[in-house]
């Protein structure tokens, strides 16, 4: 049998992990939230660049061999 000691004990660990563990949820909510608002700004800077494109950012592989530097 346990002893009354024991239980509240096991209690005690069981409320300070769950306050621990409600803590890191709460953390690693605000990072991905602040990851999805990276996430946004970098697709909306690519949307932009394709469209400042001439061929609206679609368009055969440019290799770099095939233009010249601007001292030639």
């Amino acid at each position: 049998m346990e002893h009354p000691n024991d239980t509240e004990q096991r209690l005690t660990d069981l409320e300070i992990k769950a306050s621990f563990t409600e803590d890191l949820v709460d953390s690693l909510n605000q990072i991905v939230a602040r990851q999805q608002q990276q996430i946004d700004l970098l697709m909306a800077e690519v949307s932009q660049l394709r469209r400042q494109e001439p061929d609206g950012g679609v368009g055969g592989f440019r290799s770099l061999r095939d233009e010249l530097p601007p001292h030639y």
